[in-house]
């Protein structure tokens, strides 16, 4: 049950607190500080991943907790964003919910016996995502550049490619799921 691969994805969830910590006294070492963090978090979805099937660690627990992850520490630091006024809410909130829509699919799918598995449009969200909010972490002007403009007008892209990918899941959970009479909805007679 735990290995290192499991043990990557539980260090990702601990580093949500802490980030949230962090952006809790913006400053700009803070920022830095907290850029570095979430990036650092971020990688260790690639490797525990990675080391999960190159050595046959693959769990349940991992499969469950390795999107939650992802999922805990981008909407930690969305909500932040949003808290200081860097991100609008109304983007934050929109990402959340298909968040927290997509993981209630995925769960009732499960239930069923149906497996719904991220997708090249979600793992191309969860990406992009993560590169829209570094430069809206590091907030202040860096060698002359400001990251924030940057920064959310990439979120404003994640914001849509998250919307599409939203969609696509209820294509799939629909067309997975059966109805009444126990057959698929998008099933051949």
């Amino acid at each position: 049950m735990f290995n290192l691969p499991n043990n990557l994805t539980l260090m990702r969830i601990a580093a949500s607190p802490a980030l949230v910590f962090l952006l809790y006294f913006p400053g700009r070492l803070a920022c830095l500080a907290a850029t570095g963090l979430f990036i650092a978090a971020s990688l260790t979805d690639i490797f525990d991943g990675l080391l999960a099937r190159r050595f046959n660690l693959v769990t349940t627990m991992g499969k469950f907790l390795d999107p939650l992850a992802d999922k805990i520490l981008v909407a930690c630091a969305l909500v932040m964003l949003s808290w200081l006024g860097w991100a609008e809410p109304w983007v934050v909130a929109a990402i959340i919910c298909r968040e927290i829509a997509v993981t209630g699919l995925r769960a009732v799918a499960a239930e069923q016996g149906v497996v719904i598995a991220a997708d090249a449009f979600g793992k191309l969200k969860t990406i992009l995502q993560i590169v829209a909010i570094c430069p809206l972490l590091l907030h202040y002007p860096w060698f002359g550049l400001d990251p924030a403009p940057a920064g959310r007008w990439l979120l404003y892209l994640a914001l849509a490619l998250t919307l599409v990918s939203g969609v696509n899941y209820l294509y799939r959970f629909y067309g997975n799921y059966p109805d009444a009479s126990g057959r698929k909805r998008y099933e051949q007679p």
